[in-house]
């Protein structure tokens, strides 16, 4: 079964294709949070930043900012989130691993701007660091 993504790189269905090289394309979100929401996906299908090669990620990364600097300069953004969602616990939707890149503008109230914070103890850190070490 192939999804959306691959469809789109197939050119099996339409898509508005920005970016490709031989490791991934770009094409605007069909569904864009603001103008020129763009999504990079590796050509070859892997499902999250679970699965994919640190090379394909890496290379998803620098097309992410070579867009960023596109939307930036063409469409005036005056920041940008780049966004990844990896499992339906992070609520990822397509099984294919992809970054989004949002143009973001002061007042465009798009997606949080800042995120709810959880205390935590200096102790839980450390155990925490432990742990991710």
């Amino acid at each position: 079964m192939s999804t959306i993504f691959e469809k789109i790189i197939a050119r099996e269905i339409p898509g508005y294709i920005i970016y490709e090289d031989e490791h991934v394309a770009a094409f605007l979100d069909i569904n864009p949070i603001t103008t020129g929401h763009a999504l990079v996906v590796p050509k070859k299908a892997f499902v999250n930043a679970f699965d994919i090669p640190s090379e394909t990620l890496a290379q998803m990364v620098r097309v992410a900012q070579m867009i960023a600097l596109r939307q930036h300069t063409t469409l005036n953004a005056e920041g940008v989130n780049f966004f990844m969602s990896s499992g339906e616990a992070a609520g990822q939707e397509v099984p294919h691993a992809h970054l989004h890149v949002i143009p973001r503008n002061l007042g465009d109230h798009a997606i949080p701007t800042s995120f709810p914070i959880s205390k935590t103890s200096p102790e839980e850190l450390a155990a925490i660091a432990e742990k991710l070490r």
